[in-house]
């Protein structure tokens, strides 16, 4: 079950990046987030970023080596402006049988 309001949100990327000691990006650094495309209420298919409330859930959902990014939650939208992403995938999970 997602943290109802987290302070933060640690977003997997596509490749490892610069951190500073809390886990964030550098102010003014590019980050790659990972976007996944899921149905649209279209019927056709949009893009979204995935999100995690802990690292330990994205490691659970994604490996230990799944680069990944610290974001403020409230600055994640702004974040993932010009991502192409349409939504927000917050602590997704593996569907069963699809291991």
């Amino acid at each position: 079950m997602p943290e109802s309001n987290p302070e933060y949100l640690v977003l997997p990327t596509l490749s490892e990046v610069r951190q500073s000691s809390d886990g964030s990006s550098p102010d003014g650094s590019t980050v790659e987030a990972t976007l996944v495309p899921v149905a649209a209420p279209d019927g056709g298919e949009q893009l979204v970023a995935l999100a995690f409330t802990s690292v330990s859930l994205l490691v659970e959902a994604m490996g230990e080596e799944q680069p990944w990014v610290v974001v403020p939650a409230r600055e994640a939208e702004g974040a993932l402006e010009g991502s192409g992403a349409r939504a927000l995938l917050v602590d997704p999970r593996l569907a069963v049988g699809s291991e």
